[in-house]
């Protein structure tokens, strides 16, 4: 997958991904499609930061799933 283009594939991808790391319960709420390319640089840096932890706190997922929360289209 190439992350350096800004497309609604790759926003998908990032946040499938993200919720498979994270094992998300509220997976459902964070529908892939309801971000948009404009938040393309937030999830990246997002899926950056999950991705290279082999582990999170509880503490930490939570303040993910808020930030996805945020960046997510209404």
């Amino acid at each position: 997958m190439d992350l350096t283009q800004k497309t609604q594939e790759n926003v998908e991808y990032m946040i499938e991904a993200i919720k498979t790391k994270l094992k998300m319960a509220t997976g459902a709420a964070m529908n892939a499609s309801a971000f948009q390319v404009e938040q393309y640089d937030d999830i990246l840096d997002i899926y950056e930061l999950v991705m290279s932890k082999e582990r999170l706190s509880i503490s930490e997922v939570e303040a993910l799933a808020q930030e996805l929360g945020k960046l997510r289209s209404k």
